[in-house]
């Protein structure tokens, strides 16, 4: 008859508690909105402990360190950029030999300062094929093709990356459509396994030490693996968690939405959650007011992309001369909305997500070739200071690079703005007005003509 634990289970319940102690990132709320949503500030966290990020926030995105079409000098002439840089290992992965000789870790290899580094699996604005996950494996695709990671090699990169915080190895394949029971379950009962054997490495390991660990949520659009997955991650020593497979394309936003809310009740309130694959405005309101904290921000870069700006409103601030009307933004844009798939706002499901959105503009249309305005009136950024409408159109027309990055500055800009205007109309009480301005109040209105 046996009696007491097993050695692996022992050392499981060591390390897990250890670790539990060593957690220094907290959210701290100010105060919860509407029921779900959560107004705070993260502390605690890098290896000093120095740093904090307000959420509902965003990470800034990057490819292997850099914002896209962005030089360090470009970019920090932005302000209210977030504290803490994603990189993924989709982009590091084929550079671990380079770094493990580097040894400094990858936030001096790239040239990053004064940020907080998070290292995530997959890049969140590129397609990831299917199919390649393994009991033991999971997969992701660098630009020489696939790279098969063990959990020795995970925690290897980890070591050689070195960020200050890092999202458990994780079995995501669950967001096609008619994925059976069955086959959620094993993604549960995988990503489990592979976050204890993840801290595991973790606690034994010196180059690791002040890291910290989110743990994944999986499910996939089963609610009771949603609950068990969220339940038995929290039982885990982890500083955080990471909502995966409920990304943009994946399922429509009500059911995002119901996932969301239900599963969010069984994690700590201290903690925070980090919906990945999600970032078009309406989405990111709907998921603030399911409980998220924060965001991944691709969403620029992929309108950059497509040659298009964004434009949407999100000023919530008291202007009597613009009470009763609806703002200038969105005046314009009544006529785009119908070309860009307004069913996206009613919670429609749309798996191409290169196509435009209803909160930009495409500045590839002819009729901007004469329009010498400004990308967004009253914008601050650069490119809106400095340049027109028609100018854009040229430099697009003629594959001119200045066209990526003047358009990577003010849809970065516009992006962390619309932001700072959802953490103050919750702190205002103004969230419903929010959601007015960015979703459009038209009215009736047609776009102007100026």
């Amino acid at each position: 008859m046996q009696t007491g634990r097993s050695t692996s289970e022992s050392s499981t319940l060591t390390a897990a508690t250890r670790m539990a102690g060593s957690i220094r990132m907290k959210l701290e709320l100010r105060c919860v909105v509407q029921g779900r949503s959560r107004l705070g500030v993260l502390k605690g966290f890098g290896r000093t402990g120095q740093h904090s990020l307000e959420v509902p926030g965003c990470l800034l995105y990057t490819r292997f360190g850099t914002v896209p079409h962005l030089t360090q000098d470009t970019l920090h002439t932005l302000s209210n950029l977030p504290s803490v840089t994603q990189v993924t290992l989709s982009n590091i992965a084929e550079h671990q030999e380079v770094l493990e000789e580097f040894k400094d870790g990858f936030r001096k290899f790239a040239g990053l300062h004064d940020t907080v580094l998070y290292c995530s699996l997959h890049d969140p604005a590129a397609a990831c094929p299917t199919g390649y996950i393994t009991n033991q494996t999971v997969s992701v695709w660098g630009s020489g093709g696939r790279i098969e990671l063990t959990v020795a090699k995970f925690m290897a990169l980890q070591k050689a990356v070195q960020p200050d915080w890092y999202q458990s190895m994780a079995d995501g394949e669950t967001s096609q459509n008619n994925t059976s029971r069955k086959r959620v379950r094993k993604s549960v009962d995988r990503t489990l396994a592979h976050l204890d054997e993840c801290l595991l490495v973790h606690q034994k390991s010196q180059e690791l030490e002040g890291v910290e660990v989110f743990g994944v949520v999986e499910g996939g659009d089963i609610l009771e693996e949603r609950l068990r997955s969220a339940r038995e991650t929290a039982k885990r020593p982890v500083a955080g968690f990471c909502l995966d497979g409920l990304q943009t394309g994946a399922m429509d936003q009500t059911l995002r939405t119901q996932l969301i809310t239900a599963l969010t009740k069984e994690l700590p309130e201290d903690k925070p959650r980090l919906l990945q694959g999600v970032g078009r405005p309406d989405e990111v309101l709907a998921c603030v007011e399911a409980g998220v904290d924060l965001f991944e921000s691709f969403f620029p870069f992929q309108v950059t992309e497509r040659g298009c700006a964004l434009f949407f409103s999100f000023d919530i601030s008291p202007d009597p001369e613009r009470a009763g009307r609806a703002p200038p933004a969105v005046l314009e844009l009544d006529k785009q909305r119908d070309t860009a798939g307004a069913t996206q706002q009613n919670g429609g499901l749309n798996l191409d997500q290169t196509q435009m959105t209803s909160f930009e503009i495409n500045l590839k249309d002819k009729r901007y070739q004469d329009d010498f305005r400004p990308l967004v009136d009253g914008c601050g950024c650069y490119c809106c200071k400095n340049h027109q409408r028609a100018y854009l159109h040229h430099l697009l027309m003629t594959n001119e690079l200045l066209a990526g990055v003047l358009l990577m500055i003010h849809n970065t800009a516009h992006y962390h703005g619309f932001f700072s205007a959802l953490r103050e109309a919750l702190a205002t009480d103004k969230l419903d007005l929010l959601k007015r301005r960015v979703l459009g109040e038209r009215g009736g209105q047609t776009e102007r003509k100026d």
